[in-house]
């Protein structure tokens, strides 16, 4: 007789039957096992009538629940009343992934009074019915498999306390580019007092080179200058510009911050504000890295006119007084004898001061923030297109300062005094490329190459602009429409990237030879001014950071965060957020954005004082710990370090986030997991495996008995009958 087939739709919403272990004492292990639903995401393919019979054939079971949704209120409400009523002290809901809902079932059954670590959670969403949706009967019996794992684990839980630490109130920012400045402003008009270091004499970042923002195209000073006037005035902060994180320690609440202060040799309190300095200075022929080298300054500047703080800068790179020694016939030691000064200290007696030294300030915090922006890739990866040895072939940041009112021309769109006809852009150089490690797509470069494209024909109508791409990737909101109006206005898009750029002969044109792959035509086009829009890669200064917080990369080079959809700003430690490019390439809309959820995410910590520990962490087994510390070598976060009095490792449980590589590592065994023990684990491998449930079995009505459960015992208890309630 052939099988009857599964139908789902005859099973109820809701169905119960009494557990074997129903009679068993209160002080011992009384599991109550609960089957959802999930709507039809479960009961469509597992039976979950069948999964709940069985479950309540499983040692120490006392109660077996199925609910259409577990996760609602009157499904939690099930779990509660079992709890108040002392039927179960421990609790396994066989639904979806722990991920989605295991602090939901955490917190239900903390709220009616059970440890919330006697909680166990059996998947049968994920890993049955929907990969396996098509074989019911399969399902079905691997959903079983799983909850009688889940039986056998549960049964050796452990409670374990959850503990909490102080918080400093008091944050670290680490950048001061858009996104720093935005999340220091946040913390601080929340009242909270915020160090934000930035390594370059101003802040601003990259942002401060820009020149109008699309696709508004506004001006980038009209935007960005009050915000960095807001951040350099505001009394809760403490701007820490021309700046380094030198030391972190410390854990979340409790980081001890060691800051490295450059010493400027001008003495900001007395400057006026004037250039006879700069004026007397004899090195004036330094490539000014604000205009992208386009332009030369002093060892003695202020990085851009609406600098903050508003602070003149001796580069000691440069400087001959501190790079050689001497500057004219003055030395460090004539200037102390009073004898001889150099032209900048003779211009300006009040306001130079070489004694300056570098100063170590020590900060206590609460939470860090990492917002250490990007670095254009360099135009070199693409050889063929010659950047470096023709003048005419730049870069889009230079191109943006060009056009920019405080840059190198004064806002007139020119190169090397001469006004160009024809000027053509190329996307995607050094992203989405395999041949130059950069697979990844910059996300900005397709706007802001249409955003300058239209600068040019706005500034230069009888120019012609070529944009040439492989893709347009306009995502955000008004981009398309800003893409659509460029076109129209005149800007010729070529689909298809060139293949090389020469020389013209007898020229100093250049002339771009490509194929335009949606006609299948090749082309030579000659042009003045060839744009390199570059893509972004990760900041090349980051790495003392990452070293020092023990942050993680993914696989293109940027932080990773703790997960790219749910906790797209968070990190594996506790209290350490990221925002912006550093995490990956973003626009300004959304650095900002990320700038200001990371604010909040520390604010959090902040207004209660107190964060809560991951409990469920490492332990060490004094009575056998040898202390070799081989634990402590692979530990990715530094949380273990040895007691030199009792020779023993010692864990600290604010650092530790419960990775599980010293348990592997142990060579004594003295490492053990809370709530991962190797008994429970090897508990749930005996029961997905049949070896046996080496655990108490207490039946309906009798004393407690130690039983292991071979496969013919489980067999045979599964075959009894068990009485059914409405």
């Amino acid at each position: 007789m052939a099988e009857e087939e599964y139908d789902y739709t005859k099973i109820p919403s809701v169905g119960s039957v009494e557990g074997v272990a129903a009679g068993a004492p209160e002080d011992n292990p009384r599991i109550g096992v609960y089957v959802c639903h999930c709507g039809i995401n479960i009961k469509m393919t597992v039976d979950v009538d069948e999964v709940m019979r069985h479950a309540a054939s499983l040692p120490n079971v006392v109660v077996a629940r199925h609910y259409i949704f577990l996760c609602s209120d009157p499904g939690q409400d099930l779990i509660r009343k079992d709890i108040a009523a002392g039927t179960v002290n421990r609790v396994i809901v066989a639904s979806c992934s722990p991920r989605m809902h295991e602090p939901t079932f955490r917190k239900t059954c903390a709220d009616s009074g059970l440890n919330p670590f006697y909680y166990e959670m059996a998947n049968i969403r994920e890993q049955c019915s929907w990969p396996h949706g098509d074989f019911q009967k399969e399902a079905t019996e691997k959903a079983k498999e799983l909850v009688s794992s889940a039986v056998a684990r549960s049964t050796l839980l452990e409670p374990i306390e959850e503990v909490e630490v102080e918080v400093t109130p008091e944050v670290l920012v680490i950048g001061g580019g858009v996104t720093g400045m935005y999340a220091a402003l946040d913390i601080a008009n929340g009242g909270y007092k915020v160090h934000l270091v930035e390594h370059t004499p101003s802040i601003g970042g990259h942002v401060a080179q820009l020149d109008r923002f699309f696709p508004t195209l506004e001006r980038a000073t009209s935007l960005l200058t009050p915000r960095m006037i807001e951040v350099g005035a505001h009394p809760n902060i403490n701007l820490m510009a021309y700046s380094e994180v030198e030391e972190i320690s410390g854990y979340i609440g409790n980081y001890d911050v060691k800051v490295k202060r450059k010493p400027r040799y001008i003495d900001s309190a007395k400057c006026k504000d004037c250039t006879p300095c700069i004026e007397a200075c004899p090195v004036k022929d330094i490539p000014d890295e604000f205009n992208e080298c386009m332009s030369t300054r002093s060892a003695i500047y202020i990085p851009f006119p609406f600098a903050v703080p508003p602070a003149y800068t001796i580069d000691t790179e440069h400087c001959l007084l501190l790079k050689e020694g001497k500057c004219g016939d003055a030395t460090l030691e004539t200037i102390k004898e009073g004898k001889a000064v150099p032209p900048c200290m003779a211009a300006c007696p009040g306001a130079i001061d070489f004694e300056q030294k570098e100063e170590i300030e020590e900060l206590a915090l609460g939470t860090i923030i990492v917002a250490t922006g990007y670095d254009l890739v360099d135009p070199r990866v693409t050889p063929e297109y010659k950047y470096g040895e023709y003048p005419n072939v730049i870069t889009s940041l230079e191109f943006e300062r060009l056009t920019s009112p405080s840059g190198p021309t004064g806002g007139k769109l020119e190169l090397n005094g001469k006004v160009p006809k024809d000027i053509v852009f190329i996307s995607c150089v050094g992203s989405r490329n395999k041949q130059v490690g950069n697979e990844y797509c910059s996300r900005v470069c397709c706007m802001y190459i249409a955003k300058q494209a239209a600068q040019a024909k706005e500034q230069l109508p009888d120019t012609n602009v070529t944009v040439t791409f492989q893709d347009v990737r306009a995502f955000g909101k008004g981009f398309e429409e800003f893409y659509g109006d460029v076109k129209m206005g005149g800007v010729l898009y070529t689909r298809g990237l060139p293949s090389e750029i020469y020389k013209k002969p007898g020229s100093d044109r250049v002339v771009i030879r490509a194929e335009n792959t949606l006609l299948g035509d090749p082309y030579e086009r000659e042009a003045d001014i060839v744009v390199l829009g570059m893509g972004l890669k990760p900041n090349k200064g980051v790495e003392p950071i990452i070293n020092m917080l023990k942050l993680s990369k993914s696989v293109d080079g940027f932080l990773m965060e703790a997960h790219p959809k749910l906790r797209p700003v968070d990190t594996a430690t506790d209290g350490i957020f990221i925002a912006g490019c550093c995490a990956s390439p973003k626009d300004i809309t959304d650095s900002i954005a990320q700038g200001k959820a990371t604010a909040s995410g520390s604010l959090l910590y902040l207004v209660q004082l107190k964060a809560k520990i991951e409990p469920a962490i490492s332990q060490i087994d004094a009575e056998i710990c040898i202390g070799c510390g081989t634990c402590a070598e692979g530990c990715p976060y530094g949380a273990l370090e040895l007691d030199e009095l009792m020779h023993v490792m010692v864990v600290n449980e604010a650092v530790c986030k419960g990775c599980g590589g010293c348990n592997a590592v142990c060579p004594s065994g003295a490492a053990t997991m809370k709530h991962y023990r190797d008994r429970q684990v090897y508990a749930q491998i005996d029961a997905l495996t049949e070896i046996g449930l080496h655990i108490e079995m207490v039946t309906a009505g009798a004393d407690t008995e130690v039983a292991a459960t071979e496969p013919e015992a489980a067999e045979a208890a599964e075959a009894e009958p068990v009485a059914a309630e409405e």
